[in-house]
């Protein structure tokens, strides 16, 4: 196909296909004449990947080329692939420097090691949640930790259940962006999810019948 036609298949611009073209990020395409290339589904689930990973994902352009430098390295484990693709989301490495983001470090390493889990505290996802963590002690709700076990438990089962998803993929590229789109819109759905289970929580805790599960409505 011409590139226009990749174009309208995908929804990328012209302009934006030449721009990913001469970043690395998608291969050339045949040239068909001096002034034309063909393009083929190869480049269209690309393409779509490109977009997950920019669209959903919200990396940026440099980080893309680092996901698709791994999954187009024959010799990556497939486990390195999958963490060069979830290595990037999240929040900024960033951190504070004060009393209580020390304590947030110090319960987030010791979740870790206390679980057993195989993840390094450097992590960004580590780094999200002791920023959470920080920021929770600082408006009063230092006390939170004592959650952080319940929370783990529902986070490895969820976790099983994403990659057990993902096992079912076939190509590489399927893997990264399943990665990718069920760990960004995942953690929409989980989160809409637990604000329902708040809600109907609530009305079985605190509400009156009926009347009492109408007002919980507004409970988030």
């Amino acid at each position: 196909m011409r590139i226009g036609e990749l174009s309208r298949r995908t929804g990328v611009p012209v302009p934006t296909i030449k721009y990913y073209v001469r970043e690395g990020l998608l291969p050339q395409g045949e040239l068909s004449s001096p002034n034309q290339a063909q393009y083929d589904e190869v480049h269209e689930r690309r393409l779509r990947l490109i977009r997950a990973l920019l669209e959903v994902g919200g990396l940026k352009v440099a980080a893309i080329a680092e996901v698709l430098g791994a999954v187009d390295d024959p010799e990556r484990p497939l486990h390195k692939v999958l963490g060069a693709a979830t290595h990037r989301l999240g929040g900024p490495d960033a951190t504070d420097d004060d009393a209580e983001a020390a304590a947030a470090q110090t319960a987030v390493e010791d979740l870790i090691s206390r679980r057993g889990w195989r993840a390094d505290p450097s992590n960004n996802a580590a780094g999200d949640l002791a920023r959470a963590l920080a920021a929770l002690n600082r408006v009063g709700h230092a006390d939170f930790v004592e959650l952080l076990d319940a929370y783990a438990d529902a986070a490895e089962q969820v976790a099983r259940a994403d990659l057990g998803y993902v096992g079912r993929r076939v190509a590489v590229e399927d893997l990264v962006e399943s990665v990718v789109i069920g760990t960004v819109l995942g953690e929409a759905a989980f989160n809409a999810m637990r604000r329902l289970a708040h809600v109907d929580a609530s009305a079985r805790l605190y509400g009156d019948g009926a009347a009492g599960a109408a007002g919980a409505t507004g409970v988030s």
